[in-house]
């Protein structure tokens, strides 16, 4: 299987992934952070490790300021929840995903107001128009760092900028950017940080987290044992305590410290070279077929691994049951991301979304385009 959905989650995963997450399992998969022997200890040390390690990955100035969660949804869930309330406004755009969209909708039945900044056809923000939806009770500016479905980047060191000057939140999406382009919470005045383990850190899946700023004070997201303060029945009210109820996915927190220190030992930058020569390559060759609709124009310099299309007269769920039986794994449909549909003129059928990963090779795209000439020439048979 040629797997080309890298955007959903990361596979193959590096073998020092599946190596840790076994070691963790066969050794020391204990609860962290509750007993005193040996496999807690070990147990307890990893969780601080690779707290140390995403710390050091997103110049986090406080480990303790990272919390674990299963996914960057609820890591979004319990940032966007934690921190409006009723009367605040928040800015966000219309290309953002279902895990951003479906809270802040939720919310707005409960006293809150946003304000969906538009994208060009490219799936670009204009600036000057956020800054112009700013109002006196704006709480928050909520942006997905690179889309899922045109592999957009957005500028979020000049949208964290703008965030610090009017003394905003600026939460930031990284679900496609996180371990393939640099993201520094200082620099780009970041105070928020919603982050999956399992595509491009390289964690298994049931891992992300969610970076807090020091001065944020949110609600906590649910109750229960921590390990710490246990003879009161009050939450503890410090990090990472205060939203770490219950046992860690231990496994998969060693998984994705293994994930980091792999990416550490490529380096990001390589990463990103080479997804990025293989998705530039990719729409040089599709320009070609005259037959084949990109959306989000063709120019990838600035743009992550993603690329959605879609070929004339075949609906999409054809070509990617078409492509899977050829061995190509893709994803299909509208990605969790309802409104840039509406932008590029697909939200009647969707799109056929590729999305690369370091592990995939030039090779892969060869068959890939032969399987879409191919399923063209034979009208979708």
């Amino acid at each position: 299987m040629i797997y080309l959905d890298n955007a959903a989650t990361s596979f193959p995963k590096p073998v020092e992934v599946y190596t840790e997450v076994l070691r963790c399992m066969e050794n020391y998969a204990a609860n962290p952070g509750r007993s005193s022997h040996d496999m807690a200890v070990e147990a307890s040390s990893k969780i601080i490790e690779t707290r140390q390690e995403l710390s050091e990955f997103f110049n986090i100035p406080n480990l303790l300021n990272i919390i674990f969660t299963c996914n960057a949804t609820e890591a979004l869930n319990i940032g966007i929840k934690g921190i409006l309330k009723p009367g605040d406004h928040v800015i966000s755009s219309v290309i953002e995903h279902n895990s951003v969209l479906r809270p802040l909708n939720y919310l707005s039945e409960k006293g809150i107001t946003f304000t969906l900044l538009p994208v060009d056809k490219n799936g670009y923000l204009d600036n000057n128009k956020l800054k112009k939806e700013i109002r006196k009770n704006t709480k928050a500016i909520i942006i997905n760092h690179t889309s899922n479905v045109l592999g957009t980047i957005q500028d979020i060191g000049a949208i964290g900028k703008i965030a610090k000057e009017a003394g905003i939140i600026f939460m930031v999406d990284a679900s496609q950017s996180a371990g393939v382009i640099p993201i520094d919470v200082v620099r780009e005045n970041i105070d928020l940080l919603a982050f999956p383990g399992h595509k491009g850190l390289y964690g298994p899946q049931g891992t992300g987290g969610l970076y807090i700023g020091e001065d944020l004070n949110l609600d906590s997201f649910r109750q229960g044992g921590t390990g710490s303060e246990s003879f009161s029945m009050k939450q503890p009210d410090f990090l990472p305590d205060r939203f770490e109820s219950g046992t860690l996915n231990t496994p998969g927190i060693a998984g994705l410290c293994a994930g980091i220190l792999f990416i550490k030992k490529v380096g990001v930058e390589n990463i990103r070279k080479h997804e990025s020569m293989l998705v530039e390559y990719l729409v040089k060759e599709l320009c070609k077929l005259s037959y084949i609709k990109i959306y989000g124009g063709t120019d990838y310099k600035n743009r992550g691994s993603v690329l959605s299309l879609n070929i004339d007269n075949i609906d999409v769920s054809k070509v990617g049951e078409l492509l899977n039986i050829r061995g190509i794994a893709v994803r299909t449909g509208f990605h969790c991301a309802p409104l840039i549909h509406e932008v590029i003129g697909t939200k009647t059928k969707g799109t056929v979304r590729i999305s690369l990963g370091y592990f995939n090779k030039l090779d892969d795209i060869e068959k890939l385009l032969s399987a879409l000439k191919d399923i063209h020439e034979k009208r979708g048979l």
